[in-house]
């Protein structure tokens, strides 16, 4: 039995034992004989537990819905629809690395009736697809649902080619597209089926599968909606992605202060949920926006201008990156340098209300 003061396990028995149902470990390379705290991509997967996009459209497939197929670009191990591919061969379709084809071959699938969904990382597929998404897409008004994974600053050391710190503020400029962020994996299991008869392009910004779980079941989900996870009586932050479990902690840790936030799960980005802000602003008087993104038009400007509008008069607190580009190092480091940790967030709101010592 692990302590407190053994490693943790690495290497491919201990990825093996963790049994995440979307990796086949026949497909590994470490192989008998090699050192034990050898790794590859395959076995890593298993750690990659609230990424579950395959099992569900391959679950919705076998229910009957045979308009649904799935296209990547080279990255259908890494964002867990290679499973969809085995299960459907005739359904699935690899572009290599020609992400901008495939957004327009998505368009080309929507026009004679089929219900496309694209899985790739979010810098590839927003960042660089943004014209096609644009132009093909959204402007057209077709029903193709995106997936953007591994958004923010989740690939780390991978570098700026790979963060993905701008889309919110792109995608919510273009109009007929919807823009939602589940945080976990019970998210993404209420966002696919729930959105899957909406009649316009979506764009789901998630994780790279490793997020912290917030819902022990999939939410309700509806365009425009939000979920109150916890109540307080100082302040509301308003999450999106890892940020909700990040803002759950301070909570935790801001109440053994005595300090009360509530905190609001804004999955949807466009629409937003503008009556749970506007509630929130005049009850407070203060309010915080806390994201993985650049804080320059992402959800704290799509808040700002709610707030605006109306004339609420309230405070906004933006936590996010604060218009720069991310060194570099593992994730979980980074979320600590920038504050988007529970600890980064709980320190954000004790400065706001003065409560700092």
């Amino acid at each position: 039995m692990p302590t407190a003061t053994t490693p943790p396990a690495s290497g491919r028995a201990a990825y093996t034992a963790i049994r995440n149902p979307a990796v086949d470990m026949s497909e590994s390379t470490v192989r008998p004989g090699f050192d034990e705290a050898s790794w590859d991509m395959v076995g890593s997967l298993n750690l990659s537990l609230q990424l579950p996009t395959g099992s569900v459209l391959i679950e919705l497939a076998e229910k009957g819905r045979d308009d649904i197929v799935v296209l990547t670009a080279d990255l259908g191990r890494p964002t867990q629809v290679i499973n969809f591919g085995k299960r459907f061969p005739h359904r699935y379709f690899n572009f290599g690395i020609a992400e901008r084809n495939m957004i327009g071959a998505a368009a080309g699938l929507a026009t004679t009736g089929f219900t496309p969904f694209i899985s790739n990382y979010s810098f590839f597929l927003a960042l660089m697809g943004a014209e096609n998404i644009r132009n093909d897409l959204a402007y057209t008004n077709l029903k193709v649902r995106m997936v953007g994974t591994h958004s923010g600053i989740a690939m780390g050391f991978y570098g700026t080619s790979h963060h993905c710190l701008e889309d919110i503020g792109l995608l919510r400029a273009i109009a007929n597209l919807t823009v939602m962020a589940p945080c976990d994996a019970n998210a993404i299991r209420a966002a696919l089926p729930a959105m899957l008869d909406h009649p316009g392009p979506v764009y789901f910004r998630v994780g790279r599968g490793r997020e912290a779980p917030v819902y022990d079941a999939p939410p309700a989900w509806q365009v425009g909606g939000s979920h109150v996870l916890r109540d307080g009586r100082h302040a509301t932050v308003f999450a999106i992605g890892n940020l909700v479990k990040a803002s759950l902690d301070a909570h935790d840790i801001l109440a053994r202060e005595g300090i009360g936030i509530r905190v609001v799960d804004l999955y949807s980005i466009k629409p937003i949920d503008r009556d749970v802000i506007l509630a929130s602003a005049r009850e407070h008087g203060i309010v915080f926006s806390a994201e993985e993104h650049n804080i320059v038009s992402g959800l704290g400007s799509a808040v700002a201008e709610v707030l605006a509008e109306a004339g609420a008069g309230a405070r906004l607190v933006r936590i996010g990156i604060e218009d720069q580009y991310s060194i570099l190092g593992p994730p979980t480091h980074l979320y600590r340098h920038y504050g988007l940790d529970g600890e980064g967030v709980a320190a954000k709101v004790r400065q706001a209300l003065g409560k700092t010592g």
